[in-house]
């Protein structure tokens, strides 16, 4: 495994602003503080991880489907403390198609990589084919996507730098749109990697012992092609590792790691790294239902030129995830850090937690008004029929299986009944929420529920109380099996329940999200508003 090395110039990659707050989580945290660290280490939707090194720096990228900004990408030490340190994608392309919300669409898996340096992302959208954007600083500005391949249902890409000056794309297809699956091929790439030369050559066919085999990372080491590849599905399947003195094979295979007795279902698509020192970690994901896909990270080694992935306690040399392992050895102790959760709003941008559920325009929102978020609001779609159509709801995942999440907020709407609402609303297929409706003065909290909201199904509404036009906190109890209980407050202390317990759903090929709102039914010249002042995820 090839690793560039850019000690002198690190300084170029990481900005003081970017790293200079450290933020500890309440409600999940991997680091055990004794050189050791416990899985997940992201508890929360970052599917489909890949993860490169450059010198002592790593850099997480992943899925992101329809959310804008888009791509997110994330820094570690240590493998295990992370933190948010920007999106790739301010917006999705094509720009107009990525304003009307697109669930399930948009961002599949990507691949991260380092070249003659220059970071490389490479991510399909699959009704559009694959693209690619590069940066010198991850935490910058990424150049605007090209699309590489063109085609529906080109899916997982990969990139790889042969030793002879050869390049190549690894890749999946997608059987909604492609018509095939189960099946990896290799492209051949230009010189400056914006533009494959064939069609690819199919190297791979899974559909008899691997099926659904998908998302390849493609590797060279001591003469071997190596293609990492997850089959057999994402919630039940496993990691597969292919090889060949030839890039177009034949391949051999073997399993590296399976769940086994273990409660970790799935383990598989994700990242071979490597430590300064030596060592080999594998990152992957599990699916979690409405939790989303979370992030391990598992001990690696090599047996005879193939990998095994967890801990092999029987000898067969199959691995098996880890919950708990001494942390990787990089040299000294990191502090800890988790990615974004709560945000006070009080800087100048919107913490990078937050991603919308459609492409935004300019109207939508002031990241901090007098340490208030300020959110403008937007008229229903043409075509509503429950809030999952609605682009403007700024979301971030759930962060744990465990947690209380408060919003303290207000409606200031228009003097004209212009049906303006403002809320706090758990998304998924189906959905549940808090929200104030109603004209200056004259406000009322309402509970809603709706099931099926994919297929077009309505939302039951229920009114819960008069209120006035001051603060009111709203609050989403999260327990165990994402079950989920609405409160809301008048000054933070005495909590009254609202509804029936709901449980969380996933949405398409994501994670269940919290998220913040304000609509209206109406045109108008100038509209309302809903302030925020705070957001905070605690301990339940």
């Amino acid at each position: 495994m090839k690793i560039n090395l850019l000690l002198s110039s690190l300084g170029l990659f990481i900005t003081g602003a970017v790293f200079s707050q450290n933020y500890v989580s309440s409600v999940w945290s991997p680091d055990l503080g004794n050189g050791r660290y416990k899985n997940p280490i992201i508890d929360a939707d970052y599917s489909d991880p890949d993860v490169t090194r450059v010198g002592d720096d790593y850099y997480m990228i992943s899925s992101s489907f329809n959310h804008a900004p888009g791509l997110p990408i994330l820094h570690s030490k240590d493998m295990v403390n992370w933190k948010i340190i920007g999106h790739v994608l301010q917006k999705q392309v094509p720009e107009d198609i990525f304003k009307k919300v697109q669930h399930g669409n948009g961002v599949w898996a990507p691949a991260i990589r380092f070249h003659q340096d220059e970071f490389y992302i490479y991510y399909p959208d699959p009704d559009y084919g694959i693209y690619m954007t590069k940066a010198a600083n991850p935490a910058g500005t990424w150049s605007d996507p090209i699309l590489v391949f063109e085609g529906k249902g080109l899916i997982d890409p990969c990139p790889f730098w042969d030793e002879d000056g050869k390049n190549y794309l690894a890749f999946a297809y997608a059987g909604s749109r492609a018509g095939l699956k189960s099946v990896l091929a290799i492209a051949k790439l230009n010189d400056n990697g914006d533009k494959v030369l064939d069609r690819g050559v199919i190297v791979y066919d899974g559909h008899v012992i691997d099926p659904t085999i998908e998302g390849p990372k493609m590797h060279k080491r001591n003469g071997y092609y190596y293609i990492f590849a997850p089959s057999g599905g994402v919630a039940t399947g496993w990691q597969l590792v292919l090889r060949s003195k030839n890039i177009y094979g034949p391949y051999e295979r073997k399993v590296v790691m399976e769940q086994g007795k273990t409660a970790i279902n799935g383990p598989h698509q994700g990242a071979w790294v490597d430590t300064p020192s030596g060592e080999d970690w594998f990152f992957h994901f599990q699916d979690k239902d409405a939790m989303g896909r979370v992030v391990h990270l598992q001990p690696m080694k090599w047996i005879a030129d193939w990998p095994v992935i967890g801990e092999d306690k029987d000898g067969d040399g199959i691995g098996n995830p880890v919950l708990e392992y001494k942390k990787p050895n990089v040299g000294k102790n990191y502090p800890v850090i988790n990615p974004a959760e709560s945000d006070e709003f009080e800087g100048t941008q919107l913490g990078l937690q937050w991603q919308w559920q459609a492409n935004p325009d300019g109207t939508w929102f002031i990241p901090s008004h007098d340490g208030y978020l300020r959110l403008y609001t937007q008229q229903l779609p043409a075509d509503f029929k429950n809030m999952l159509d609605v682009p403007n709801i700024l979301t971030q995942k759930f962060p744990a299986e465990n947690f209380k999440a408060t919003a303290k907020m207000r409606l200031i709407a228009n003097e004209k009944d212009l049906k303006e609402k403002a809320g706090f609303i758990v998304v998924g297929e189906d959905y549940s929420q808090l929200y104030l409706a109603g004209t200056t003065g004259q406000y009322a909290l309402f509970h809603g529920v709706c099931t099926k909201g994919l297929s077009g199904k309505t939302e039951d509404i229920t009114p819960v109380t008069a209120i006035d036009s001051n603060f009111i906190y709203l609050q989403v109890r999260v327990t165990e099996g994402v079950n989920c209980n609405w409160y809301y407050s008048l000054d933070n202390k005495n909590y009254q329940k609202v509804g029936e317990t709901f449980k969380a759903k996933p949405g398409k090929w994501i994670g269940a999200t919290l998220g913040l709102y304000a609509t209206r039914e109406q045109t108008i010249n100038d509209s309302g508003f809903a302030e925020v002042d705070w957001f905070r995820l605690e301990k339940l």
